[in-house]
């Protein structure tokens, strides 16, 4: 229903590649280009510049992506709105989640929602925290859901989820024989966290710093990408770790894990949906009373 040039053009100041964009769009190289030269030449601007290979927007450009992104929310927000008045929910929602969630939370409900509700086509990407928050400030997802204590005054914070973060050993690892340890006793231990910019490893540091314990007074062997690798490196070595009890329930179950509780201190946290301030999606609202009333 809308301007295809408009879809081009968005697509092209997202990838700053015109050959890219033309992969994504199916359509050829010149046809890109001649898309775009069709919308300089209407709106008497420049919304390229052009260095050899690379292009960057001109400030004619970065205020057409800036119309076109509220263009086509306002389209997607349309579609639903007219599909609610023929009792149908159809459209594109673009999700992102931070690992946690995406790896073991999100999933079996995603399955569910596609069952119930088969016309909306759900795209998933995940990242850290920050990187999630920095994707719906771009625009690339509609809705996130993540983990971590920073408030955006950019963005709608709504609870979703509590978690727990529990000490993780090799469970048939003979060095920590101990079931319980005091906070200070972490000192003596390897230990494995996330990268900067995850949830994870800021609720951490946030718990410890509380009872006076910086990251500095710690044993850190290692910081790994996902939670994944963690589990895998746990699984080779003499290392302890905070991990999502969503994440490790599997392990638990095949004693190839277990938990090292330590006296008077637990990491509780919830888990967030997000949205700009100010900015309200349908799909996405759909989306967050569904998984909010699902069995998990």
């Amino acid at each position: 229903m809308f301007d295809f040039r408009l879809k081009v053009f968005h697509t092209v100041a997202k990838r700053l590649n015109f050959t890219k964009a033309a992969k994504e769009l199916f359509i050829s190289q010149p046809a890109v280009t001649k898309h775009i030269q069709e919308l300089e030449a209407g709106f008497k601007l420049q919304l390229f510049e052009r260095n050899g290979n690379r292009i960057n927007l001109t400030p004619a450009g970065d205020v057409l992506l800036s119309y076109t992104e509220r263009i086509f929310e306002l389209y997607r927000n349309l579609e639903f709105e007219m599909n609610i008045l023929a009792e149908k929910h159809s459209g594109i929602l673009r999700i992102g989640a931070s690992s946690t969630i995406s790896q073991y939370i999100i999933p079996p409900i995603l399955a569910d929602f596609h069952h119930k509700f088969k016309d909306v086509k759900v795209q998933l990407i995940s990242g850290n925290t920050e990187q999630i928050e920095k994707a719906l400030l771009h625009k690339e997802i509609e809705l996130g859901i993540v983990e971590g204590h920073n408030k955006n005054v950019q963005i709608n914070y709504q609870e979703f989820l509590k978690d727990e973060l529990v000490l993780t050993v090799n469970a048939k690892d003979e060095t920590l024989k101990k079931d319980t340890l005091k906070i200070e006793d972490l000192k003596n231990y390897p230990l494995l966290i996330r990268e900067t910019g995850s949830g994870t490893l800021e609720v951490i540091e946030h718990a410890l710093n509380k009872h006076h314990i910086k990251m500095d007074d710690l044993n850190i062997e290692m910081q790994l990408g996902s939670i994944e690798s963690i589990k895998s490196y746990l699984a080779h070595s003499s290392c302890i770790a905070f991990i999502s009890i969503h994440a490790i329930i599997k392990e638990l179950k095949n004693n190839e894990l277990k938990i090292i509780d330590i006296k008077n201190f637990i990491i509780k946290r919830p888990f967030y949906f997000i949205e700009p301030q100010g900015q309200i999606n349908s799909l996405a609202t759909v989306f967050k009373k569904f998984a909010l009333t699902h069995n998990l």
